[in-house]
């Protein structure tokens, strides 16, 4: 067996990693603002990491270069989908950034290697191919949020955004190498056997766990390492909000899966105390200060919080139920929050920014089919039925319950109820508020296509959500090692 078909569970990343280097070079001759060629060589880049992500496919679980990268099931359908939000990230944001200036090729290749990071994050099973996935991840997003140099507000968020997200890569780090000192290997696998059969310091053990928690809830923005979050979501242009907001949570559900449920199942018993600490936390002050803010995207990012912490809900929960229900509100919060920053920008035009909630009043009169699109998202958001936010919401709670959590399960509904509040806050100032302006609503025709299928979607996948679920389960019980 020759080393080059060893390496084809890797071809994905490998193509990822020539092509951007290509488009750089490409991007240096293409003169027009709108960057056309750079965008279809984006677009088409995707589609064949998709093609090669779908071709290299092992039925099995292979391990490649000495067990620091995996390609199973899971893998490969959370690198699928991360193709497919990026390339709608893209679609999304076209007209809007062309409109700003900031269509540039150093857009589209940072948002390359961002997707490259989650996919180094998402097949990971070794600490130091975690750390290199998440800050390749990383890096690029803060330079994404300072890519509107003129902007006081954006310098300001890409400074909070770094500062606090290498504190937390600090805790990572730290929590990394406590674990190194107690089990003497860096490699998941091999953390779960050694913690199994025994390790003679188990307090170095439990502070390293206490770090790693620390360090992922940053990542994740989960209170009260939070900070960061309605500050880099409100100052960054939209676009880079709605990436942020998107594709990375899928990475950082492979993440929490191959370290606290692949590496550190053992210790359960100490991890799952602190997640539920995370979660209520989480449900609470996300749900209780989203009702104050008067700015979408400030509103959006103390939701991603609320929302977070639903989905260490299912982690919590523990057993495929536990965790492909955790995988299902991912993938469909993912949807929701594609499609919520997609209408902001939508109805942004030169020179103004529809982040108020009063830019949405009216919306009903100025155009019947956007609002009913914004009307899906929001349902959803809220978990109202059919919607698939209601499904996603209601496969947490049964594994919550499943797992014996009863009181963690009344104290998420009724939080969700706290949190119904602000989302239909904005179906009635769309439908019976008199809009503030009368001016046309004019949008691209793949932009109006985009947020079409994404609302229908989000209905579809709410009315039959078996094909989903079912996709998560498998893709769960075929790629963890549950003990």
């Amino acid at each position: 067996m020759s080393y080059l078909s060893t390496l084809s569970s890797a071809y994905a990343e490998i193509f990822l990693l020539v092509m951007v280097s290509l488009i750089l070079i490409v991007d240096l001759f293409v003169t027009s603002p709108n960057k056309t060629l750079t965008y279809i060589l984006v677009q088409l880049t995707l589609l064949s990491c998709a093609l090669i992500t779908v071709v290299t496919h092992e039925p099995g679980v292979v391990h490649l270069f000495n067990n620091m990268f995996v390609d199973d099931l899971m893998s490969d359908v959370l690198k699928l989908l991360s193709y497919l939000t990026v390339s709608m990230v893209l679609v999304y944001s076209r007209s809007y950034l062309i409109l700003r200036g900031l269509f540039t090729g150093e857009f589209m290749v940072l948002t390359l290697f961002a997707l490259l990071g989650m996919m180094v994050m998402i097949s990971a099973t070794h600490f130091l191919t975690l750390y290199i996935g998440l800050e390749l991840l990383s890096l690029s997003l803060y330079a994404m949020v300072a890519l509107q140099r003129d902007s006081a507000t954006a310098t300001e968020a890409a400074m909070k955004y770094f500062i606090l997200g290498a504190l937390a890569s600090g805790l990572l780090l730290y929590g990394m190498s406590m674990l190194y000192g107690a089990t003497s290997t860096l490699e998941v696998a091999a953390i779960s056997d050694a913690i199994t059969h025994g390790v003679e310091n188990k307090a170095l053990l439990v502070f390293g766990l206490v770090f790693i928690v620390a360090g992922l809830a940053f990542k994740l923005g989960a209170v009260p390492f939070h900070m960061w979050v309605p500050d880099v979501y409100h100052g960054a242009p939209t676009a880079v909000t709605m990436l942020i907001g998107s594709a990375p949570k899928l990475a950082v559900f492979a993440f929490v899966m191959r370290i606290l449920v692949d590496g550190l199942q053992p210790l359960v018993m100490h991890w799952s105390g602190m997640l539920a600490i995370l979660a209520v936390l989480s449900m609470a002050i996300g749900n209780i200060t989203a009702i104050a803010q008067t700015n979408l995207k400030r509103m959006l990012a103390y939701s991603t919080i609320a929302h977070m912490g639903f989905f260490l809900l299912g982690v919590l929960s523990g057993g495929i139920d536990g965790y492909s229900s955790a995988m299902f509100y991912v993938v469909i919060y993912v949807l929701m929050s594609l499609g919520g920053f997609g209408m902001i920008m939508l109805l942004s035009r030169e020179g103004f920014e529809a982040d108020m909630l009063n830019d949405f009043k009216g919306l009903n009169q100025r155009s019947p089919w956007l609002a009913f699109m914004m009307l899906i998202l929001m349902f959803s958001m809220a978990g109202v039925p059919p919607t698939a936010g209601f499904y996603a919401k209601l496969s947490v709670l049964q594994a919550v319950v499943g797992a014996g959590h009863v009181l963690l399960a009344v104290i998420a509904v009724l939080f969700s109820l706290i949190g119904a509040f602000y989302y239909l806050r904005i179906v009635k100032l769309m439908y019976f508020d008199a809009p503030e302006t009368h001016l046309p609503i004019s949008i691209q025709p793949d932009n109006g296509l985009l947020i079409s299928i994404n609302g229908l979607a989000i209905l579809a996948l709410g009315i039959m959500p078996s094909a989903l679920i079912t996709v998560c389960a498998v893709a769960v019980q075929k790629s963890l090692m549950l003990h």
